[in-house]
């Protein structure tokens, strides 16, 4: 039932590609990725989009966490319990996933989205290098509970994850743009992965779909990556306003009933 055509297959391969790299440069990659696969599969439960998206997911998340690591040398004592919290709370989303409506969270991202792109278009010198909020256990505990809360929330739904990582460790923690997207990277990998420990025992992967899109996925991931390193913290944050305008876009016109 969930067997999907060549072309379609090809388009949603195209889907991946260009969610590999937004999700590397600035995160969201899921909000290409899912409406894709909901229009490619509109056959499928909503639990094995989710899945299928995950296994996508992680494959350009893995080749863009490898990038950003040999690059840019996040500090390890800030994305290690970041990731580790972020893999617990995903866990946990992941376990109520298909209790929580979903009409319910559109809305909310949609408000969160304005608010952060308000606020970093407004805000020209934020993230333009790293000048950390907080030291010591505090900052800790700060990276701990942005990997819990985003966590929890990618493994419920997941849409626009790595952009919320991002405004977090840029407005909370005080990290540069480019270093934030490092970390986010390896954060949003442990939540992928954490999502997927669910999901594959239950059986809802559409294996054949999620692994030509994974391969897309980590395409546009390793492009992606190397781009943000390149180009640098600029480039990151006008990407990241770019990327917020469209995603505001897309899901007001959901909210409001423009696109239905």
């Amino acid at each position: 039932m969930n067997d999907v055509s060549a072309t379609v297959l090809v388009l949603l391969g195209l889907a991946g590609l260009a969610a590999g790299f937004v999700d590397a440069v600035v995160g969201g990659g899921g909000l290409i990725q899912l409406p894709a696969l909901l229009l490619g599969m509109p056959s499928a439960a909503p639990v094995q989009v989710l899945a299928t998206n995950k296994l996508a997911s992680i494959c350009g998340t893995s080749v863009s966490s490898a990038t950003y690591y040999r690059r840019v040398r996040p500090d390890p004592r800030t994305f290690l319990p970041l990731m580790a919290f972020a893999f617990a709370g995903s866990i946990a989303g992941a376990l109520v996933a298909s209790q929580i409506p979903r009409d319910a969270f559109e809305p909310i991202v949609l408000v969160a989205l304005v608010l952060v792109g308000g606020w970093v278009l407004f805000r020209p010198t934020l993230g333009e290098s790293t000048a950390l909020r907080f030291s010591g256990h505090r900052h800790t505990v700060a990276a701990m509970a942005t990997g819990l809360v985003i966590g929890f929330y990618d493994g419920a739904l997941g849409p626009g994850t790595g952009s919320f990582f991002v405004i977090t460790l840029v407005g909370l923690l005080g990290y540069s743009f480019l270093e934030a997207s490092a970390k986010a990277r390896l954060a949003n990998w442990a939540t992928n992965l954490a999502a997927l420990c669910v999901f594959v025992p239950q059986g809802a992967v559409v294996w054949k779909v999620g692994l030509v899109m994974g391969v897309c996925n980590l395409v546009g991931g390793y492009v992606g990556a190397r781009t943000a390193v390149a180009r640098g913290t600029a480039f990151v944050r006008l990407f990241f306003i770019v990327v917020v305008a469209a995603f505001i876009v897309r899901i007001g016109g959901e909210v409001f009933g423009f696109w239905s």
